[in-house]
């Protein structure tokens, strides 16, 4: 008699794993188009930018964060069952 070979591998674990990556890749994305056009192109700096530029890169900036936080409550929002 052969015995069949039990599968180990947890994969609510590897779900979890999976949002931990999608997590800090999403958010690292969105730090870097922020950082590029506030920093970079000048759009967030006071001195180099016009008051509507200014205006116009922080109302995207808010509305990038929220939208972030968002996906984030949508994403973590279940529970999951103890080990």
């Amino acid at each position: 008699m052969e015995e069949e070979p039990k599968d180990n591998f947890d994969w609510k674990l590897l779900q979890f794993f999976v949002k931990i990556v999608r997590t800090i890749f999403i958010g690292l994305i969105l730090m870097m188009i922020d950082i590029f056009t506030g920093m970079y192109l000048g759009f967030g700096i006071p001195e180099e930018s016009t008051p509507t530029r200014l205006t116009l890169f922080y109302i995207w900036f808010g509305l990038s964060m929220g939208a972030y936080i968002y996906f984030l409550w949508r994403l973590w929002r279940k529970k999951m069952p103890a080990p």
